[in-house]
Order: C-alpha cells, then structure tokens, then sequence
C-alpha cells in the first residue's frame, strides 16, 4: 500500500529558524520521510537546505558559518537599510544546487509582492538563490528583492506566515507545521520607546495570521522559544534543541497518521 505523502511547513522567525533544523534532526532520527518542504522567510532557507540535498547534520555544520555579515550588508538604497545580497552569495557557495528543478524533493518558497501585497510562490522552476532572498526580504530592514519579471519582493511572512497552504499545493496528505512564530516572546512584553511598541505591534499582527493558517496542519509544532529573540543569532545551539525537543513530542502523532 502507498504510504501519505508528507510535507512540512516552515514559518519564519530570523534566527529562530535554526529550530527548525532541530526539529528536522528529531523527525529524521524518527525515520519519518519529508516528501516536500514549503517555507517562509528563516523557513525558506532551512526548507531550502533540505530540498537541495543537504542532510540535517550538514544544515547544522552550515550554520556554525553563518553570522549576520554573512548574510546582510550595509544598503546605500533609501528602500531598505541592509541588503541580503551576501545571503546570496553565501547560498551560492553552501547549498549543492542553486535552481529548482536540480532540487531533491519538491519545494515552494513564500514572498509577497510589495505593489499588490500578494502572496508569491516560487516553486518548480527558476533561481533558487532569489526565491530564498525574496522570501527573507524583511520590510524596511532589506531591500526588496526584484526576479527576472520585474517584480519587487518582500519577506513572505508579510503575506503568508506559515506556508501550509503552499505544501499543501505541492500535494502533501499529511502535513506537519512548524511554528516559530506563535510562542511569542519573554523578551519585550512591556515596550518603553515607539519602536519597540511598533515592533511588537507588528509581530502580533503576524502571530494572529499565522495561527490562522494552522488549520490545514495535521500536526503543529511549536518550539518553546519565546526567551529568544529573532536575532540572537549565537544561540544556534539552543535553537537547535529546543526545536529538536519539540520534534520529538511530535513523533507519536505523525506516526499514528501514518498508520
């Protein structure tokens, strides 16, 4: 009998994302298959990662190389104060492949159109290194990011926080949702200037409209890491198992629909 195609949905969530890896790490150590991989902004590049080829341990030994000057640099663009074309290059010289149809498992990256405010999936064919920029585009923070058709691209959690329907798109029967997004966080609750309450009015809005998006999930994940800012960067190691924690918590459920 054909066993459920399962897909993963991975959110957002800068630096939070090498959670991510960890709960990739638990699943694998499972021996619970990924068919396919969808993701958003941190999302996209782990879901990248995984659908290039790269096996979990060697996404963690890629992230022991990277740091913010890795991945950002100074913009002299009035559109955004840093530009995410060092992630570029960085992609370009870490993952095996850099265009969609070398990709190992189907894979759909999430940004948003700045002009229309539409979600936007690249998947199936093209530059695999733009979609992961695009989709990590943090408005206001990175420049957008302009494809070969000319339209200017924005991180997708602007759009669509918790790529499930995409996964579902790319014919996932079961499909797992990870999280980092909701938990929320321990580090900001009473903001003092206009930025943090600016900040942290946003990052609720994003919240709000990724738990609207977890109906489509069979299992949700959620790391335990609210303690975390979305930029400590340093804390890879922590990320990486809290997420792999809250993996494994989750082994019994995938299995039982697996059954």
């Amino acid at each position: 009998m054909t066993r459920k195609q399962i897909g993963i949905a991975l959110s957002g969530g800068g630096a939070r994302g090498f959670a991510h890896v960890g709960v990739l790490k638990a699943l694998a150590e499972a021996g619970i298959p990924i068919d396919m991989v969808a993701g958003t902004s941190a999302g996209a590049f782990v879901g990248g990662a995984l659908a290039s080829g790269m096996t979990v341990d060697e996404i963690v030994e890629l992230g022991r190389d990277m740091s913010w000057f890795s991945v950002a640099g100074f913009s002299y663009s009035p559109r955004g104060l840093l530009s995410n074309e060092p992630m570029g290059r960085f992609i370009e010289k870490s993952f095996p492949v850099k265009r969609f149809e070398e990709l190992t498992m189907p894979f759909a990256a999430v940004a948003c159109d700045l002009a229309t405010g539409n979600e936007i999936v690249f998947r199936d064919t093209g530059d695999l290194v733009t979609a992961i920029r695009a989709s990590c585009a943090i408005p206001g923070v990175f420049v957008p990011v302009d494809d070969e058709t000319g339209r200017r691209l924005v991180d997708g959690a602007v759009a669509s926080p918790m790529p499930t329907r995409a996964v579902k798109k790319l014919g996932a029967e079961i499909i797992i949702a990870v999280d980092l997004l909701t938990c929320g966080s321990d580090f900001a609750a009473d903001p003092s200037t206009l930025v943090g309450t600016f900040i942290q009015s946003a990052m609720m809005l994003v919240r709000t409209a990724s738990k609207h998006q977890h109906y489509r999930a069979n299992v949700v994940i959620e790391p335990k890491i609210a303690h975390i800012r979305p930029d400590e960067i340093k804390r890879m190691d922590e990320l990486i198992q809290l997420g792999h924690e809250a993996g494994l918590e989750a082994v019994d459920k995938i299995r039982s629909l697996t059954e």
